[in-house]
Order: C-alpha cells, then sequence, then structure tokens
C-alpha cells in the first residue's frame, strides 16, 4: 500500500531518549567506527564511489569536511582497491544540483541531505533512488526511531538511513530580557497573548523583541501560521489547506507583531538567513530579543564568535493550547547502481558511516537528534541543557510533507508568505492566492 503522508510527531525520541544532543564543537572527535553493523566482509567489488556531503562542524584547522575525510581514509583502508570520491557540496547549493544531476542522468552514488528533497516520492518513483532494506536485518532497522525511519518508507520499503533529526525552537537572549526588566517564559512555555505582550516591552532603544525571514525551504515563520491548527496539505497531500480559518488566523498573529505590536523590525520577512543570524548573534549588534532557529543554531550561539546568554524556549501556543514546530530528517541515500557489487559496496560505507557510534559522533558535535535508539542511550548531550530543551519541543514537532511537487509547493506559499509580511498582502489573500497556484499541483 502506498504510504500516506501524515504530520508525523517526533514523540518517539522524546519518550525513549533520556536526553538530548549537545551542539558544542570540537577540534576533534572519535574516529573508529566499529559496530556490529558494518560488516568486516567485503565485497570482491573495486572502483570509485562518487559521495556528495555540505559542511559540518570543523576542527582546528577550521576543514568542515574532516569527518568524511576520516571516514573515506578509513574506509579505503579496509577496502583495498575501493576509492570514495568526496564532492563537497554547499548546503544551499545541494538541491539544485542533485536535480540538475538527475535530469542529466549523472547522480552520485551516496548523497547526505534532508529526507524529503533526497528520497523524495518524486525520485523513488522515477527509479533513481536504492531501497536499502536488503542490507539491513529487521533488527538492524528497529534500531532507529520509528518516525524518522518513516520519512524514508514508500510502498513498504526504506530508500534512505536516517541520521538525524531537527525542529525549531525560539532562542532568546537572556541580556535583553534583563536589561529591559522582562521575565523569559517559565519553562520555556508561553502563549500567543504573553508572547505578544513581552514582544512589546522587549522592544525599544533601537532593538526590537522579535524577527524572523521568510524564504524557501526556511520553516522558522511557519510555526506560527500552524499555532491555531493551520496545515498547509491535508493529511493525504490531495487538498491545500493553508487557506483555512486557522491558518489564516496563525498568519494573522505573525503580521500582527510587525504591524500591529511594532515589535518586529521593518525588514522583517525579507532579510536573508545570514543578515538576520547576524542581527540576533553578532556581538556588534545583538539587535533582536528572540528568534526563531533550526536546532544548529543552538551550537552556534554556544561558542565563539557568537557566544551568548540564552535559553531556548518553545513557539507560542494558539488555539489549540499547544506549541507546535515544525522539523526534519536528514540521512544518507543511495542513488540507483548497475552493478550489483558496486551496490554492495556503496551500501556497505552508507552502513559504515551510520554504525551507532557515528551517529552519536555527528549528534554530539553538529547539534541534531539521533535517529538510533542505541545512539541516544548512549547519552551525547547529558550536560547541555539548551540542547536538553530543545529534545523536549521535539515532541510537538510535524514533519515538512513529501509530496512529489513539495519543491515547488513550497516556493509558491513561500512567496505568498512574502508579499504578506511586507504588507502587499492581507493574512487571508496571501494563503488563499497561494491554494490556488499549489491546487494544480496537487492534481497532477
Amino acid at each position: 500500500m502506498v504510504r500516506r503522508f501524515r504530520f508525523a510527531k517526533l514523540a518517539c525520541v522524546t519518550l525513549i531518549a533520556s536526553v538530548v544532543l549537545s551542539a558544542c564543537g570540537a577540534s576533534s572527535t572519535p574516529s573508529g567506527s566499529k559496530d556490529s553493523q558494518a560488516s568486516s566482509a567485503a565485497p570482491a567489488w573495486t572502483g570509485e564511489i562518487t559521495v556528495w556531503d555540505g559542511p559540518r562542524w570543523a576542527d582546528g584547522q577550521n576543514n568542515k569536511y574532516f569527518w568524511i575525510e576520516q571516514k573515506k581514509t578509513e574506509f579505503e583502508k579496509l577496502h583495498p582497491g575501493v576509492t570514495i570520491k568526496i564532492v563537497q557540496t554547499p548546503w544551499a547549493e545541494m538541491e539544485d544540483k542533485l536535480n540538475v544531476a538527475i535530469a542529466g542522468k549523472a547522480w552520485p552514488d551516496l548523497v547526505y541531505n534532508v529526507s524529503n528533497r533526497t528520497a523524495s516520492i518524486k525520485n523513488i518513483q522515477q527509479g533513481v533512488v536504492e531501497p536499502i532494506d536488503p542490507f539491513y536485518t529487521k533488527e538492524e532497522l528497529n534500531d532507529f526511531f520509528p518516525n524518522t525511519l518513516a520519512e524514508y518508507e514508500y510502498e513498504d520499503k526504506h530508500y534512505g538511513v536516517p541520521v538525524s533529526s531537527r525542529v525549531h525552537t525560539m532562542l532568546l537572549n537572556l541580556d535583553i530580557f534583563k536589561a529591559r526588566g522582562v521575565e523569559p517564559p517559565k519553562d520555556g512555555k508561553w502563549t500567543y497573548e504573553e508572547f505578544a505582550d513581552k514582544m512589546k516591552k522587549l522592544t525599544g532603544d533601537g532593538k526590537h523583541g522579535f524577527s524572523t525571514y521568510i524564504m524557501p525551504s526556511y520553516y522558522e515563520a511557519w510555526p506560527f501560521i500552524m499555532m491555531d491548527g493551520g496545515r498547509p496539505l491535508s493529511e493525504d497531500m490531495t487538498r491545500y489547506t493553508f487557506d483555512s480559518p486557522e491558518a489564516i488566523s496563525g498568519l494573522q498573529k505573525l503580521l500582527d507583531l510587525k504591524f500591529k505590536h511594532q515589535s518586529a523590525p521593518p525588514d522583517m520577512g525579507t532579510s536573508n538567513v545570514g543578515d538576520t543570524w547576524k542581527q540576533f548573534a553578532a556581538t556588534d549588534k545583538r539587535l533582536m530579543a528572540v528568534q526563531p532557529w533550526n536546532s544548529w543554531a543552538i551550537a552556534s550561539a554556544q561558542k565563539d564568535p557568537y557566544k551568548m546568554n540564552f535559553m531556548v524556549a518553545e513557539y507560542p501556543s494558539g488555539a489549540t493550547g499547544k506549541s507546535t514546530t515544525i522539523g526534519d530528517v536528514l540521512g544518507w541515500v543511495m542513488f540507483k547502481q548497475k552493478d550489483e557489487g558496486k551496490r554492495k559496496m556503496v551500501a556497505e560505507f552508507m552502513k559504515y558511516l551510520t554504525t551507532t557510534e557515528e551517529i552519536y559522533t555527528t549528534a554530539k558535535y553538529y547539534g541534531v537528534f539521533p535517529s538510533k535508539k542505541s545512539s541516544a542511550e548512549k547519552r551525547p548531550f547529558a550536560d547541555n541543557p539548551q540542547m536538553e530543551q530543545a529534545q523536549k519541543i521535539s515532541e510537538n514537532a510535524v514533519i515538512v510533507p513529501r509530496h512529489p511537487q513539495w519543491a515547488k509547493i513550497d516556493e509558491l506559499i513561500q512567496k505568498e508568505l512574502q508579499l504578506a509580511v511586507n504588507g502587499t498582502k492581507t493574512a487571508e489573500q496571501a494563503l488563499k492566492d497561494a491554494g490556488k497556484q499549489v491546487e494544480p499541483l496537487l492534481k497532477k
């Protein structure tokens, strides 16, 4: 049976993992990959395997690819005659380059990225992604948290190996709270009314209470739209639903922060990621008291040059009475192989990169939540209260849809959201206009 999309909560991670992951940087990490899942028996194939990976945490020489380079060296020693070619690919360019490669039938062998960009239903239906089930026992698959593995599932097969999950949270500059005499939310929880009131009190003296940005494939603002119960698509992904009264109400609450309460700067929603982050975290700026960010930002705010006194809080709750956030899952995907020997060797390397130890290492140093129960049990971030709070927040996360046309759908919605946030359209007009453009894509 075709797996229909559902907005899956990441609660399973919270229920099983006793602690969360920390995002502290480090100059070195464990290089060993001994694990029962990494087989010592090498298939007979020899040749080159092409791997696309993006920058991760840096070593002492600021090399953000040192981890994958270590794995390459180790694996090549274990498998003489096999060469791992690493293609360093910036995250912002990964999806476009992969689409071009797929169109030209010149895809890499192994790619690390967000699940709905690599193991998308579109890629699976086109037959360019390999199922990983032949290379994993039932016991090995059961070690993954169900909701992370589910993001790679289609028609009872799995088309990738999850490594980690991420969620969006609110980061609060506690120094600004203290300077303005504003109490942070108790236990990181607040209603929208409480949130809006605090944002007004935090605004003044050249600073603003809140800001964020709107861009394709970025979802920092979306939990506001979803706070009253709105969702972009129906559960079976056949209908656009961001034009519901609940979604319109949520977007209006976001707009009110800027236009009614004037607790957000004029450029909110139009600034890019880098500039928005600098406004919040750069030591010569720090103009915003609160901003929503993906979990990678926790690590950045914990170390130089952005080290700051901050806490992690939930998005404000709306009409549902519960805070909502949005998250995603990242992992490795093997692309179609013609040679059976090479297929086995690529799978061998993929398993080498996703042992319990390596997923633990990625979680600990990259500021993400582990996909494996055995990795979480190693308690990589027991000493990190900010990540611990983010782990709790992940319980309320919904996952970005895996619709085959999601990239186009996302772009159309984000374009209309930008028009609403810059004051060109009302919340209702923007979301309804997005629906007119999205609906034809849902019928294809």
